[in-house]
């Protein structure tokens, strides 16, 4: 247990294989496949996913011959996510041959279309797809400028996903979960207290007499998925003090779609800083980026991560809030956490001279009419490596520090 000078903080993280997921990433490998031949779709696509059963629905406009037939083709690239992410035995109640595929796509709404398309030669800027708030974060507590407890939490998904796909543990199947508790003194990780993992598998490691998971292969959970992330991420907190609960319940057999339905966009927390500041309650998935529940949160965390790695602060929270079809933002927010080393409306004035915070402009900035997505629904949409992720770039901190005389 915590004593009087600590506090504990968990966040959770799900793999690729869970329902939720599962429905994220058909909403984006749609959406990919989408603006991938119209880099101006409009798009927003849904997805339920049950015993199977996958239904499509939302809005979608496209503009060319070559996207009208990505459309068309919807069901078979939900098939072929779904035979990616694993599910391709009818014995887990969900399969990628047998499912059935329901699709009730339309147009988008012209009068959303109003306030946010710009035609040719039009001398005016696009307006956000939306109202709403959003928000980035960052600290100092990882490499990447996450929170500690979720990006343990997707390091230990993404290694569940890894040791399924590669053989490492032949028994596991794709469904999963993670969720880790660190013990805190003040802004400061001191300890991991806790790590939960719960991952569906085969009947191979059940044992007859008891019904549940063998000890043998949590220990081999333990061996080969948690002690190299912890290893490799914090090695300074392994220890045999930590509290693992390894499938809790005792047995994970039925999975997936089968054992549970998923919905698009409904693990914005494990998405995002897993409950570590604020949550504007836009969801990601299946939007693209004229939505500026995407696009601007996308932003936010940018500004966050940069005014941290300007060392401005040791935590910073971003909200920005747009007003449907107006591009300007109607606030811009930096709050520090008691961490910052200039006043934060300061900040807030050169975040507004340094980066670009319009929706055209964030879309052209962080490159975000590519076929991106499907990779960033799964294992968290922030503290990732790679071209994809342009909004984890630093790129701007020396220009903050300009503006700031720091």
């Amino acid at each position: 247990m915590a004593n009087d000078t600590t506090h504990l903080f968990t966040s959770e993280s799900v793999t690729k294989g869970h329902p939720d997921k599962v429905a994220d990433q058909i909403s984006d490998g749609v959406l990919d496949s989408l603006i991938e031949k119209d880099p101006a779709a409009r798009v927003a696509c849904e997805t339920l996913v049950t015993t199977g059963l996958v239904v499509l629905a939302g809005e979608v406009t496209v503009r060319n011959d070559a996207a009208r037939k990505a459309l068309l083709d919807a069901e078979d690239t939900t098939r072929e996510i779904i035979r990616q992410i694993g599910y391709d035995d009818s014995a887990t109640g969900f399969d990628y041959r047998s499912c059935a595929v329901i699709k009730t796509l339309h147009s988008q709404s012209p009068d959303i279309s109003q306030g946010v398309t710009v035609g040719e030669g039009e001398d005016k800027d696009q307006g956000a797809g939306d109202q709403g708030l959003m928000f980035g974060f960052a600290c100092t507590e990882t490499k990447s400028l996450m929170p500690l407890p979720i990006h343990l939490a997707h390091r230990l998904t993404a290694r569940l996903s890894e040791a399924r796909e590669e053989g490492m543990v032949p028994w596991l199947r794709p469904d999963g979960k993670s969720q880790v508790t660190v013990a805190y003194d003040g802004d400061k990780p001191v300890r991991l207290e806790t790590v939960v993992l719960s991952t569906q598998h085969t009947d191979d490691v059940v044992s007859p007499r008891t019904n549940n998971m063998t000890k043998k292969a949590r220990r081999e959970l333990i061996e080969k998925v948690v002690k190299p992330v912890i290893d490799d991420e914090c090695p300074q907190f392994w220890s045999n003090k930590i509290t693992f609960h390894i499938n809790p319940t005792g047995r994970f057999v039925v999975g997936g779609p089968h054992g549970d339905t998923g919905v698009t966009g409904r693990k914005i927390i494990v998405d995002t800083y897993g409950g570590r500041g604020a949550h504007g309650g836009g969801a990601f998935s299946g939007k693209d980026p004229s939505k500026v529940d995407r696009s601007a949160s996308y932003m936010a965390r940018h500004v966050a991560k940069n005014v941290v790695a300007a060392r401005l602060a040791d935590i910073c929270e971003v909200q920005l809030s747009y007003a449907i079809g107006v591009a300007e933002p109607i606030s811009v927010l930096i709050d520090c956490k008691g961490t910052a080393r200039r006043p934060q409306d300061e900040i807030a004035a050169a975040v507004r001279d340094v980066f670009p915070l319009k929706p055209r402009e964030i879309v052209e900035y962080l490159k975000l009419l590519r076929p991106i997505y499907r990779d960033t629904a799964h294992d968290g949409h922030f503290g990732r490596d790679g071209r994809k992720f342009l909004w984890e770039r630093t790129n701007k901190a020396a220009a903050l520090k300009k503006v700031l005389k720091v």
